[in-house]
């Protein structure tokens, strides 16, 4: 076994290691010891990346030398491991872009608490991309849920408090049917790793064999799976979880928390189920059919707010839908497109999170629109940065939302039952994320005269301005360079499979 396999395994105890270690530490030294454990994460998974890239196949690493069934694996391929290597570098920018309102919404001595809770979900994340055990799986999604509520709440004020409790019973729910569809999938097949009940799957699927209880542990999965990703119409807690929590855990839970559930439902189709078994259940045009709801009533909701952080939050609903549009589309252009919508919508969401903070900074702390007037000139970098995503999300050319929407256009042309409501829905889509986008930037480069707000310059934010461009170059990248990048999806979902 090369060295390099190692790396995944360490990752995930290195994040683990870490909240534990912090949990004995003060803020601030927890705070460097988490930056410092992120960059050598960072750093491994960028080495599993070459790796497998290298090689152009996955490996399998056996914990603890324990065969099936006793034993738990970890599985690396070059699609899992640049989602891991992704997921790191967007929480890197986000807890450095929100490092200073961090000091100020979370009392002094609970901060150490947040980065345990930060290291716990990073740990989660990675479980979620590497993992080869079912159960596993799902031991760490609760993980991930347990952090993820605790990022919320954190702030301690009434809304974060009430946003935590709601979305602590709707990931229950979520969880709770994830584990039942677990357990049945065990009483059918008799396995926990996935490569063992793929192939048990496919041989009761071709008997006849338990049909519907195979249905109906499918429906289970994933209606679990898109109850805790916020799919319509799921999503009812979302606006204040990712309103009312600091901006940094606002920036993690929208670009990573719901896309490590979806990738764990990716996977779930590839891995353990079977691309086919899964497409001929007809599970796959529910998601399809909520999955364009969630793309109108996501923007409309996003048109009604008043408030441009919860509008924000809102339009991850739609952003949301587009991936299991791309899903539901059940063809391997869809997927393709799905998983290059993960990447953009994380770099980008993160972004107008991270931007948006710095113009109500300059607003007296107003989240309303009509005290956002003119902000972009009181923070410049702040409202260049929300411009660029604004138009990342609209679909203008040169930015990762861009290639998302062309891909997710090329696949629906590829399928000939979905291709008319997919491409109408997307159209409609489009017009509607112009509309409350474009009616904020508008809004921020209003001129106000004799604004009672100071302005600040680069000067005072170093940092902060240094992520908004670390962000917008990241956007950028992906828009002009993505060829690449969508061949090593496409590659790394055949690999996957």
């Amino acid at each position: 076994m090369d060295f390099v396999q190692n790396f995944p395994a360490v990752s995930i105890l290195l994040c683990l290691f870490g909240g534990i270690i912090s949990s004995g530490l003060r803020g601030k030294t927890a705070r460097y010891v988490n930056r410092g454990l992120l960059l050598v994460v960072t750093f491994l998974s960028l080495c599993t990346l070459c790796y497998t890239l290298e090689s152009g196949e996955a490996f399998v690493y056996v914990m603890g030398k324990f065969p099936a069934p006793w034993g738990n694996e970890i599985r690396a391929g070059m699609l899992e491991a640049f989602m891991a290597f992704f997921f790191c570098i967007i929480m890197l920018l986000s807890l450095e872009g929100g490092k200073k309102k961090l000091v100020e919404e979370v009392e002094e001595e609970k901060v150490f608490l947040y980065y345990v809770l930060i290291d716990l979900l990073l740990a989660s994340l990675l479980a979620l991309v590497y993992t080869n055990d079912l159960f596993t799986a799902y031991v760490f999604v609760e993980i991930n849920t347990i952090a993820a509520c605790g990022l919320i709440m954190i702030r301690q004020n009434g809304r974060t408090i009430e946003a935590a409790a709601r979305y602590m019973i709707m990931s229950l729910l979520g969880s709770g049917l994830l584990l039942l569809g677990i357990c049945m999938l065990y009483d059918l097949t008799g396995h926990l790793l996935m490569s063992n009940i793929k192939d048990q799957a496919a041989m009761l699927y071709a008997s006849g064999q338990y049909r519907i209880p195979l249905l109906v542990t499918i429906a289970l999965m994933s209606v679990g799976l898109a109850i805790k990703s916020a799919l319509f119409p799921f999503h009812a807690w979302l606006p204040d979880a990712y309103g009312y929590s600091t901006v940094s855990s606002a920036a993690i839970l929208s670009s990573l928390v719901s896309k490590g559930y979806i990738f764990l439902l990716i996977k779930i189709i590839y891995r353990v189920i079977g691309f086919e078994v899964f497409y001929d259940s007809r599970i796959i045009d529910v998601l399809f059919a909520f999955g364009l709801m969630g793309m109108i009533f996501g923007s409309v909701s996003a048109i009604r707010e008043n408030d441009v952080r919860r509008m924000i939050a809102f339009s991850s609903v739609a952003q949301i839908g587009y991936i299991y549009m791309g899903i539901g589309m059940g063809t391997q252009a869809g997927m393709a497109a799905s998983v290059f919508h993960i990447l953009s919508h994380a770099a980008t969401k993160s972004l107008l999170f991270i931007a948006a903070i710095g113009l109500t900074d300059v607003s007296g702390g107003s989240r309303k629109f009509i005290d956002l007037t003119g902000g972009a000139y009181r923070n410049k970098w702040a409202g260049v940065a929300f411009t660029v995503g604004s138009l990342s999300m609209v679909g203008v050319p040169l930015f990762s939302g861009f290639i998302s929407k062309l891909l997710f256009a090329q696949a629906a042309v590829q399928n000939g039952t979905k291709m008319l409501p997919a491409l109408i829905v997307l159209g409609i889509s489009t017009v509607l994320n112009a509309i409350y986008f474009m009616k904020t930037v508008i809004r921020i480069y209003t001129p106000v005269e004799d604004s009672a707000y100071e302005s600040v310059t680069f000067k005072n934010m170093k940092l902060y301005g240094l992520t908004l461009i670390c962000f917008i170059v990241l956007n950028v990248f992906l828009g002009v360079s993505s060829q690449p990048i969508v061949d090593l999806i496409e590659r790394g979902l055949t690999v996957f499979s």
